[in-house]
């Protein structure tokens, strides 16, 4: 028996008229439906991975490359030498100490509580891209003249109601050593006051909320530190490989710190994205295994239709296996076709969207990171929803080959 036969009468059956044209309309519904279901799957997955890009691009602003931070405690005893060492590694273009800790911020009739980031301010703006994020009329707080300068979210500065540059700020942190003096509570704080110079927008709300950035001595003057930091962050030379550099750090600084590159500095959000991208992939592969219900009951009509056809099949010396085998073969072909289309249906719409725009976020757009819904198609996407439609197609496959058989006559 050539084995190319099932598949040639199964590709006759998908096409021919049939008798009843029910049939012919369940099976066009059934290639639709798993057409749409795909396209759809392949859609979601496409515009989670489009709001992944958007929140790496972000990430670009204020994030370093790389940033090493203490196994344990708070702060590294001497960052001044650990900085040195991480200087001295392969691929290390800048390293630079920073302190980030809590502290109250006094504007005014105005408080409210910040993260307050000490930073060294000629190599922050190596490190990230502060200055490029700067809104207009801001001044960045290397240019001082006297007094320190600092630099506000905009979320800090809307709640302070800091609309005036070089107007004083106040900043208040508990002290670290010594008793509280439940007679004179001030007593238990630092002060320190800087000039507001600007205010950055960085469109991420861990930032905009409520971070204030103040020059390195500032912040360990408040806190106590003497050559402490919570964090060195780090920018690679031009052509390095983040990931090499970072595990030259690992290696270099064994157990004593951490050290992770931005994706990992967000592991949080990115887990976030990843575990709902998949939740909705499982969703609507449930719907598109319900859609599929149609396949069954499609090939089950057709079984019925041409069972006369069968036995003469049969009488000619054809094999119940085969014959099965044609079904097989018929449930792949519908579950490929609408695979199929479904995918480039899927992959069309997305590259209009990524071109035009066409479907819109909702808000104000002045407000917005990004006007539309964001997409990128990815090939490991395109196989993780192929490969679902070919096991559908299978199981279907194998429920109306037996069926067919038990239609025959022995």
């Amino acid at each position: 028996m050539n084995r190319s036969l099932p598949s040639r009468i199964a590709w006759h059956y998908l096409w021919s008229k049939k008798s009843h044209s029910a049939v012919s309309a369940i099976a066009t519904v059934s290639i639709i439906g798993v057409a749409v279901a795909t396209a759809a799957i392949v859609c979601v997955l496409s515009v989670f991975n489009g709001f992944r890009n958007v929140l790496t691009e972000k990430l670009d602003t204020l994030c370093p490359e790389i940033v090493v931070q203490p196994s344990k405690g708070k702060a590294f005893a001497d960052a001044d030498s650990m900085t040195a060492a991480v200087r001295r590694t392969e691929g290390v273009a800048v390293a630079t100490p920073t302190i980030t800790d809590n502290a109250l911020a006094l504007y005014g009739p105005h408080e409210m509580p910040v993260t307050l980031k000490g930073v060294v301010p000629a190599d922050y703006s190596k490190t990230t891209a502060i200055r490029s994020i700067l809104l207009e009329g801001s001044r960045y707080i290397d240019a001082e003249d006297g007094m320190p300068g600092t630099l506000l979210s905009i979320g800090s500065a809307m709640q302070l109601g800091a609309r005036e540059l070089d107007s004083g700020l106040l900043l208040f942190a508990p002290r670290r050593e010594g008793r509280v003096n439940l007679a004179n509570p001030a007593a238990s704080f630092r002060q320190d006051s800087v000039l507001v110079r600007g205010v950055f927008q960085a469109q991420q709300s861990q930032f905009d909320d409520n971070m204030v950035i103040v020059p390195i001595d500032v912040a360990r003057n408040l806190f106590q530190y003497d050559t402490e930091a919570s964090a060195i962050e780090v920018k690679v030379r031009p052509g390095a490989d983040i990931e090499d550099v970072a595990a030259r750090l690992r290696s270099s600084l064994g157990k004593t710190a951490t050290v992770k590159d931005r994706l990992q500095q967000q592991e949080i959000n990115f887990r976030m994205i990843e575990i709902e991208k998949w939740v909705t992939f499982l969703l609507l592969f449930f719907i598109l295994t319900i859609a599929s219900f149609n396949l069954v009951s499609t090939l089950s009509m057709l079984v019925l239709e041409k069972q006369d056809s069968l036995h003469t099949l049969r009488s000619l010396g054809m094999t119940r296996r085969a014959i099965a085998g044609v079904f097989r073969w018929e449930s792949l072909l519908v579950s490929l076709i609408g695979g199929a289309g479904g995918i480039l249906i899927g992959v069309g719409l997305c590259l209009l969207q990524e071109k035009f725009g066409m479907i819109k976020l909702n808000g104000d757009p002045g407000s917005l990171v990004v006007s539309a819904y964001p997409v990128e198609v990815r090939m490991t996407d395109l196989a993780a929803v192929a490969a679902p439609i070919l096991l559908i197609g299978l199981l279907t496959g194998w429920i109306s080959g037996r069926f067919a058989r038990s239609r025959l006559k022995n």
